[in-house]
């Protein structure tokens, strides 16, 4: 089995007429010398499902021949103005598993099948700085493409960074726009190749009229799983994290409005998936509180560092094993295909969503207040549970209500972060009650905990009377 190379591409495209020819771009910027072209004759078979659903999410996938890369390339969105490549240099016309795991999420129980190809004769030119270092390639592509019995032909221009920064895309593009070149109008050849597809199916997707708040809210929570669960299968602790808080906003939302969404089943497989990634998350976090505790309290608790490590390590590791199959599973995916249906077929006429969060966020108030009352441990979280309803009912008003609505959201964040710090230091307890036992050590590290636990609850009460103030809750 091969090992997924992923890299960051950084790219910008370009139409050219086919009298194009290549400006002087010695000069440009900090580039210093253009030579050593080489010429490459590149054949790629693009696939994707019948409906484009790769496409239609930005991502493409291709097995290609050629060039200094030849293999399968996966692309998917990146942050900033980047895109993710996942290159295996396997053969074949089969798409590896390693590569159908990172799309399983859009492409679920689909086929993926050949939709186009395209045979590109290129002339690639490295751009270097006054040392020699290669800046960024410039590529002349002449492209055929074809799909469905159709062929088309154009000529484009790539300039891809390597070791330079955006102000080399920046001076080179001048240089391309005083020769006759233009911003291409998709973002790939495929999307070029497939253009009338792809339109047809956007036509046909599109939603039509204003969209409901609360549907609006819930299609964002869905993009996100979708969006990091590659990465979360790889463990990448912001990954899990960021999927794990689209799952519990998804899920409080339809808690919120029941009434509109009474599928408690749907709210029970959204919690299961919480938890699955919960397993990986929270020893993540256990772990870096922890071990920053130990380092602060010096050499001689080098022995607990070392248990605590491997303790937490296997949590992980674990974590992540059951975290794979269950992104695999056809619950997982079944889980999926439901959610796709909630926010996408079913049409709802919410009113007021701005006084449902004021009634949920006026419950968290008088949980927490009886909670510091009673002292309970579990009536504590059991009110951050509350405030974390609250602030995801009012996230979803946030687009509409403006700055007062981001005022308290951040009010809030304060008071549930507070309440957490909290909860964490109990749970950081039971950890080290559990590898304790009578080591002196661990008692100190206890104690030290108990400490954290005392500060952190005296400090939520001037954080509940923030978040009350009469200028914070003006949205309502």
């Amino acid at each position: 089995m091969y090992r997924v190379e992923i890299a960051t591409e950084t790219e910008r495209k370009y139409d050219v007429p086919a009298t194009f020819e290549l400006p002087d771009l010695v000069g440009a910027g900090a580039i210093a010398g253009v030579d050593g072209a080489e010429i490459h004759d590149l054949d790629a078979t693009y696939f994707d499902t019948e409906d484009l659903r790769l496409m239609r999410n930005r991502r493409t996938l291709r097995q290609r021949s050629g060039g200094n890369d030849a293999g399968w390339h996966l692309k998917t969105p990146g942050d900033g103005s980047g895109r993710t490549e996942h290159r295996l240099p396997a053969e074949g016309d089969t798409v590896p598993d390693e590569l159908v795991a990172v799309v399983r999420a859009i492409v679920r129980r689909r086929p993926l099948a050949a939709v186009a190809r395209l045979r590109t004769h290129r002339v690639e030119t490295p751009l270097r700085d006054a040392d020699g270092r290669t800046l960024a390639l410039v590529a002349q592509d002449q492209v055929r493409a074809e799909s469905e019995g159709v062929e088309t032909t154009w000529q484009e221009v790539e300039v891809e960074l390597v070791d330079g920064d955006a102000t080399v895309l920046d001076e080179v593009e001048q240089r391309l726009f005083e020769a006759g070149a233009r911003p291409a109008e998709g973002p790939s050849k495929v999307a070029r190749a497939l253009a009338d597809r792809l339109e047809s199916l956007n036509k046909r997707k599109k939603i039509k009229g204003k969209v409901n708040p609360v549907l609006r809210y819930a299609r964002e929570q869905r993009d996100a799983i979708v969006g990091w669960d590659p990465a979360a299968r790889r463990g990448e602790p912001r990954a899990v994290h960021q999927m794990r808080v689209a799952t519990r906003r998804l899920r409080s939302t339809l808690k919120t409005y029941k009434q509109w969404f009474p599928e408690s089943d749907l709210r029970d497989e959204l919690r299961w998936l919480a938890a699955v990634l919960g397993a990986v998350r929270d020893p993540q976090v256990l772990e870096e509180k922890l071990l920053g505790l130990v380092s602060d309290a010096g050499d001689e608790f080098a022995p607990a560092s070392m248990r605590i490590r491997e303790h937490l390590e296997h949590r992980i590791e674990t974590g992540r094993a059951e975290l794979v199959t269950a992104l695999d599973s056809d619950r997982y995916l079944n889980l999926l295909d439901r959610i796709d249906e909630l926010v996408d077929t079913r049409k709802l006429e919410i009113p007021d969503p701005v006084e449902r969060a004021r009634r949920v966020l006026a419950k968290a108030d008088l949980k927490l207040d009886e909670a510091l009352d009673s002292g309970v441990e579990e009536e504590i979280h059991d009110s951050r549970k509350g405030f974390k309803q609250a602030r995801y009912a009012i996230e979803l008003i946030e687009p509409d209500c403006g700055k007062p609505a981001k005022r308290l959201v951040k009010a809030l964040t304060a008071l549930q972060d507070g309440l957490g710090a909290y909860q964490d230091s109990n749970i950081a307890r039971e950890v080290l009650r559990e590898l304790g036992q009578d080591s002196f050590h661990f008692g100190v590290l206890y104690g030290r905990q108990e400490q954290v636990g005392r500060e952190t609850l005296a400090e939520v009460p001037a954080l509940a009377r923030a978040a009350r103030r009469r200028k914070v809750r003006r949205v309502f």
